[in-house]
């Protein structure tokens, strides 16, 4: 089986990341490489800064390998908090400070629409591509559900009456940003290999 590795230090990624791509391919985690470092985001979108995570490893490694980057755009908060989102609170916030704060930013606002985006960026055999993945939807006025991580709690798609966390694990990842970018990069690798 063909390996490749998921360039992130997020465990609730890359479990989510191996649930979708089941036995296509063997993804390894940066400790698998023993990777441990954090690389800076300092790219000004998805893109740019799936791709700077994801030519770091290749550079070091020359492994083939991919990267995310994932945040939630808010029509009301300008597209915020944009590529900022894992640390929207705080440079080490948690998942439940940027929930907490995004709920307060927009307490009284009507508008509550809202996009999560995916980028992928893989690097194979020295070539880089990406895919991306979006899902509009509301940003509901508290916390619902169990499930997920990051805004899943808060976070509402288009044409369900739930969020992401009061999904199961399988029907989300059929439908997320994330889900709808890892199916293009399957497709893309299954045609290349």
């Amino acid at each position: 089986m063909r390996k490749i590795v998921f360039a992130t230090n997020n465990k609730h990624k890359l479990i989510e990341i191996r649930s979708i791509i089941k036995d296509k391919f063997k993804v390894l985690s940066l400790s698998d490489i023993g990777f441990d470092n954090d690389i800076p985001e300092t790219g000004n979108s998805f893109a740019e800064n799936a791709s700077i995570k994801s030519q770091t490893i290749y550079k070091q490694f020359k492994l083939d390998c991919f990267s995310d980057d994932t945040g939630l755009e808010i029509d009301a908060l300008d597209g915020k908090p944009g590529v900022y989102s894992a640390r929207y609170a705080g440079e080490k916030s948690t998942y439940e400070e940027n929930v907490n704060k995004i709920l307060l930013v927009l307490k009284g606002n009507k508008n509550r629409k809202a996009e999560f985006s995916t980028v992928i960026s893989l690097i194979l055999d020295g070539k880089e591509f990406q895919f991306e993945g979006r899902v509009p939807g509301q940003i509901t006025t508290e916390k619902r559900g169990k499930s997920g991580f990051g805004y899943d709690p808060v976070f509402q798609p288009d044409g369900f009456d739930i969020t992401f966390a009061e999904m199961s694990a399988d029907t989300k990842n059929k439908m997320s940003h994330r889900g709808k970018a890892v199916k293009k990069l399957i497709a893309f690798l299954n045609e290349e290999l």
